[in-house]
């Protein structure tokens, strides 16, 4: 059964040259490059500059997969940007991105989903396509996490960075798209995983910024337990609903917040290592790009391509979870 019927017709990422390495981090915090390998698998991340924004980083990946797409991004009929680093409350970061890429006149909108935010953003678009209502969409996944991350604190800083990736999809007459998906979300737990300070709930002041209210603040135990078993319950529903069985997965393409994670969700499901593909040695937990920029350089890899089943899941912030079964 075909959910969203379309084809992947480009992907592009966009990533920061800087790498902070282990090393780098442990002359800041009590750390080491043993300490965070074993516990997360990451050993660099890409840290953007002062003068980049999550809006810089988006266009760059959404001009890279129209490159690969063969189109100018002019001819898009809309984007949306899966973010939880917009570079303003508003506009939206969409907006921003569209200013930066020179075009107008399509829609434009953020996704805020946390680590889920690609697919949910990925799943609207291909429901727009579906509907007939757009031709080719954008769908991106941005964030400069560093700009939101307490380099004093040693169990967040190690975690995250900074990236982008996108895909441009558009229509197909071959059984090409979502073949089944699943998205949920538990706000009981919003505030294990937030960044308290700059909504309307704790406005800016003199106060939060001393207090470090406007960064990442988790509940790591609460976080993995959470985030392994709403992964592997996702992709399960996903996969039930387009008939498969892990058995039919040629690549699968989990969140890459942390290796513990990824391997506890992998022999939950019961998937052999060899069809896991992962980036999180080299980039960290990049948030709502990590799946984007893994499908990107997985496609120039050569693991993934047309006919290839490909399953993503993901959970963040909210608690929010996703999972896409795709025919590449």
């Amino acid at each position: 059964m075909m959910i969203h019927q379309f084809q992947i017709l480009g992907t592009g990422s966009a990533l920061p040259p800087r790498r902070v390495t282990n090393d780098d981090l442990a002359k800041l915090v009590d750390t080491s490059d043993s300490w965070i390998v074993e516990r997360t698998g990451i050993r660099e991340r890409r840290v953007a500059a002062d003068d980049v924004a999550t809006s810089d980083l988006a266009a760059g990946a959404i001009r890279r997969a129209c490159t690969d797409a063969g189109i100018e991004p002019g001819e898009l009929d809309g984007l949306i940007v899966a973010t939880s680093t917009p570079d303003t409350v508003f506009p939206s970061t969409a907006c921003w991105t569209q200013q930066k890429l020179g075009i107008s006149g399509m829609f434009a909108l953020d996704i805020s989903a946390g680590c889920s935010g690609f697919v949910y953003a990925l799943e609207l678009a291909g429901s727009l396509l579906t509907s007939g209502r757009c031709k080719k969409v954008a769908v991106v996944g941005a964030e400069v996490m560093s700009k939101v991350v307490d380099w004093s604190d040693r169990s967040t800083c190690v975690l995250f960075g900074d990236g982008a990736g996108a895909v441009v999809i558009g229509p197909t007459s071959e059984a090409r798209g979502v073949l089944g998906a699943h998205w949920g979300a538990d706000g009981a737990h919003a505030r294990s995983l937030y960044q308290p300070a700059g909504g309307t709930a704790m406005p800016a002041s003199e106060q939060t910024v001393r207090e470090r209210k406007h960064s990442v603040h988790m509940q790591g135990k609460n976080v993995f337990r959470h985030a392994v078993g709403q992964m592997a319950s996702a992709a399960q529903a996903a996969l039930q609903e387009a008939g498969m069985t892990t058995d039919d997965i040629d690549v699968f393409v989990p969140h890459q917040a942390n290796l513990r994670i990824m391997e506890a969700t992998r022999q939950r499901l019961q998937i052999d290592n060899q069809r896991v593909f992962s980036i999180i040695a080299r980039y960290g937990n990049m948030s709502a790009a990590t799946i984007p920029v893994a499908l990107d350089e997985g496609c120039r890899a050569g693991r993934i391509g047309p006919g290839k089943v490909v399953v993503t899941t993901a959970f963040g912030t909210g608690y929010t979870w996703a999972a896409h079964v795709l025919r590449w």
